[in-house]
């Protein structure tokens, strides 16, 4: 609950941002027509989001017949979570990771890396299926689309700002220029704060449905020490995108947590280790890869022919 407050919060400023800015640049008819703008960008994202960034990281859909232990493990996970079962697709890359993206429950899709399926445990699998599955029980999927959606229109007037100058007294140029660097890090430095507190919650709830806590705690350990480390991946064509994996592929060991799109690892282990009743100081049991049947062979997917 803690959390959803915290996230109205951080929504609610990001709303006052653009607002904010279309006042600077035409009163209060620019308040209104920025608020209406933005409107119409998230209602264009609420529809289309999900195609395109599974277009943008290469996703691959997988059937129930080339993925039928992977189809049933999450079908067995959603029906615990009381919630449709999501369409799945395969990320061609060997970083273990995974994302969740889709409008609402109904229309929904969990996409999964060859490096996650090749790594990782059937129980660790699995509870980075139950994560995923919270995200989009949550509307996740939904939130950080309009976050993101509503970041970029203030980056955009931010840049308009510059151009705009200052006929009627709201700054000048010297405010276009202050609007034009601080408006769009702060929009940043609120989407990622949404970010972070999405994580908490679908880490609490993920450990919840698969009922094994310990086994999440274990793949986020696994996940967090190889990224960073891979080449060529699809989230640096889109590095916006980066904030929907569990684990942020790119730079997961930052260390300026303000700038982060994600909370400290270690932290989330804890808090999981926590529900599990186990010491933080031993995150993970030791795991075998995943009895999922696959081959890295391209063009094939893990179980068969795509």
């Amino acid at each position: 609950m803690a959390g959803n407050v915290k996230v109205f919060m951080l929504m609610a400023a990001l709303t006052a941002l653009v607002m904010a800015l279309g006042w600077m640049l035409g009163g209060s008819g620019g308040a209104v027509m920025a608020l209406v703008i933005s409107g119409g960008m998230n209602f264009f994202s609420y529809w289309n989001s999900d195609k395109m960034v599974l277009r943008q990281q290469g996703a691959v859909e997988l059937s129930p017949q080339q993925g039928a232990e992977l189809h049933a493990m999450t079908a067995r996970l959603a029906e615990r979570a009381q919630m449709p079962m999501p369409k799945l697709y395969l990320l061609p890359t060997q970083q273990p990771n995974a994302f969740a993206t889709g409008r609402n429950p109904q229309n929904s899709a969990v996409a999964v890396t060859q490096g996650l399926l090749n790594h990782l445990s059937t129980e660790e699998i699995e509870g980075v299926i139950a994560h995923e599955l919270a995200h989009i029980r949550h509307r996740d999927t939904l939130t950080m689309t309009v976050t993101a959606t509503m970041a970029g229109a203030i980056a955009m007037m931010g840049n308009m700002m510059l151009f705009a100058g200052n006929r009627e007294g709201r700054g000048g140029m010297i405010g276009g220029i202050l609007a034009m660097i601080l408006a769009p890090m702060a929009a940043m430095m609120v989407q990622m704060a949404i970010s972070r507190a999405r994580e908490y919650e679908a880490d609490a709830t993920g450990a919840q449905i698969s009922g094994k806590p310990r086994a999440l705690a274990s793949a986020l350990s696994r996940i967090a020490q190889a990224a960073g480390r891979s080449v060529n991946l699809p989230a640096e064509k889109n590095p916006a995108a980066a904030a929907m994996f569990i684990i942020n592929p790119l730079h997961a060991m930052r260390a300026d947590r303000l700038f982060t799109t994600h909370p400290p690892t270690e932290e989330r282990i804890a808090r999981l280790m926590a529900m599990d009743g186990t010491a933080p100081r031993d995150p993970a049991p030791a795991a075998g890869p995943s009895r999922i049947p696959r081959t890295g062979a391209a063009p094939r997917t893990p179980w068969g022919r795509g």
